[in-house]
């Protein structure tokens, strides 16, 4: 039986709840509303504080002698990382005569491949000018290497092509050589060799003047690699505007901090455990959400729905006192203000029909402290409670927080209303307490939810505990058994999981 129950419990509750991480998220909006602001003005800061330093730009226009069409950008790949060179950056040192470190230069600038023949030079200084004059040093330095190499290439091109021509010529020379030598045989044998060295020769004439061709084109390639890769856009300073660098900053850390503060948010939720949907409190506390409170007055179109509700709680509170002999009493968990305005207001409505008094269990007593005025109910201390009258009437103040002595909880009252403030406390608190109050046998009839998500569709609602509940017992009478009592009272989940393991131990 331990082994069914317990796999109908993991099947029924999900590992995940979505919408509970999303209202917790949305109630601690706060901490992700801090978070984009202080990125918001740390991106203004940095804006501030943090300009950019002076720099300079440059376009070169960069020809190629193997340019081709469907060039995927090797090639201005390689310009740009020739440009990132200690070669180029001792050039334009040479020309600004500065002493500087190459290495040190080199991390002052950088190039960009804009399209397959277009790199973009860009250089930062100390001023404008210098800016200026860096970025004209390290474009002339880069077009005077690529002239070079362009120029080295087609040299070496040529004189291969040159080279070989003179081989062939060589060759040739010794053709015309044998060819004179044989021109006076007339043996048919002599006259096959003849002819064989008339077809070497024309074949070695023929190649001869494929190389002086190929070592002119590459001669006349070189002019057109050297007038192309020039200077196509004068080296500039870049003006920064402030107002647009800290709108930018701006923008970027609002963001970021609003990115952070979400995922901050959500983890502290899922660290934290703490339930801030009706149909979780109820669940962990074993009893049904009677009515929801907002923390504070809120804004004024809300007041009047408000003060409905309140007055709905205080007159479904002071006919539960009436009809019942059992003393009852009001559990605050995070909500101490608003549980001590519900009591305040339920003595009153009680007070028209004889005398009540409020016995105060509340972490030093802020109900017996408080100044009394005209028409108020009398206070009594907790140690005070069995002094009272047995003609009054009476109903008790406590806490269920952290700390609480829960054997003192059932001298309040032996039936209770719990007024827990959403998102307060964990799960495995409100399984404390609903635990501590059965030990105790003090039933839980009702939760006051305070500070409710208004966006919260979920059902607070137990439909399995019309016993204890206050909709139960003003709807119908309790259900009898066979032996003339109630049934027993509803336990939390956790409780009726126990009572099965001890029953099937037994």
């Amino acid at each position: 039986m331990t082994t069914s129950t317990t796999t109908e419990s993991s099947a029924a509750s999900p590992l995940f709840d979505l919408q509970g991480l999303v209202v917790a998220v949305r109630r601690r909006r706060r901490i992700w509303y801090c978070m984009a602001l202080l990125g918001l003005i740390a991106g203004a800061a940095v804006a501030v504080l943090l300009p950019p330093a002076p720099s300079a730009v440059t376009k070169v226009l960069v020809a190629h002698a193997d340019d081709q069409p469907n060039d995927t950008g090797t090639l201005i790949r390689t310009d740009v990382q020739v440009l990132g060179t200690t070669q180029i950056a001792e050039d334009a040192l040479k020309s600004l005569k500065s002493a500087e470190k190459p290495e040190d230069f080199m991390e002052d600038y950088r190039g960009t491949g804009l399209t397959n023949n277009l790199l973009q030079i860009d250089v930062t200084a100390d001023n404008d000018e210098d800016a200026v004059a860096r970025a004209q040093a390290l474009a002339d330095a880069f077009v005077a290497n690529h002239v070079k190499r362009m120029r080295d290439a087609a040299k070496a091109e040529s004189d291969a092509l040159i080279s070989q021509r003179d081989r062939m010529r060589d060759e040739l020379a010794k053709v015309n050589q044998e060819i004179g030598d044989r021109s006076g045989q007339t043996d048919p044998k002599a006259s096959a060799d003849v002819e064989s060295l008339f077809a070497r020769r024309a074949e070695l004439n023929s190649r001869i003047a494929d190389f002086d061709q190929r070592a002119a084109e590459a001669r006349t390639g070189t002019p057109k690699v050297v007038s192309g890769t020039q200077i196509v856009d004068a080296p500039r300073a870049l003006r920064h505007s402030l107002p647009k660098a800290v709108a930018t900053d701006a923008a970027i850390g609002l963001v970021l901090g609003l990115v952070l503060g979400l995922a901050l948010a959500a983890v502290g939720v899922v660290v934290a455990d703490r339930p801030v949907l009706r149909r979780d409190i109820a669940a962990n506390l074993g009893a049904s959400v009677i009515t929801e409170l907002p923390r504070r007055s809120g804004r004024p179109w809300r007041r009047r729905r408000t003060r409905a509700a309140g007055e709905r709680l205080t007159a479904t509170l002071a006919r539960t006192v009436r009809g019942s002999a059992e003393p009852l009493s009001l559990l605050e968990l995070g909500s101490e203000r608003n549980t001590c305005a519900i009591a305040l207001k339920l003595a009153g409505a009680l007070a028209a029909e004889g005398p009540v008094v409020v016995v105060d269990g509340l972490p030093g007593g802020r109900l017996a402290r408080r100044r009394r005025q005209p028409g108020d109910p009398t206070v009594v201390s907790g140690e005070r409670a069995e002094t009272v009258p047995d003609q009054d009437r009476r109903f008790g103040v406590g806490s269920v927080a952290p700390g609480t002595a829960w054997t003192d909880l059932q001298y309040l009252g032996t039936r209770t209303v719990i007024v827990v403030r959403a998102g307060h406390c964990s799960s495995a608190w409100l399984h404390t307490v609903a635990r501590q109050l059965a030990d105790q046998h003090i039933e839980v009839i009702g939760v006051v939810l305070i500070d409710p998500d208004p966006r919260d569709r979920t059902d607070g609602t137990l439909w399995d505990g019309l016993h204890t509940a206050l909709r139960g017992r003003s709807e119908r009478p309790a259900r009898q058994n066979g032996t003339g009592q109630r049934h027993a009272e509803r336990l939390p989940a956790w409780a009726a999981r126990g009572s099965d393991n001890d029953q099937e131990a037994r």
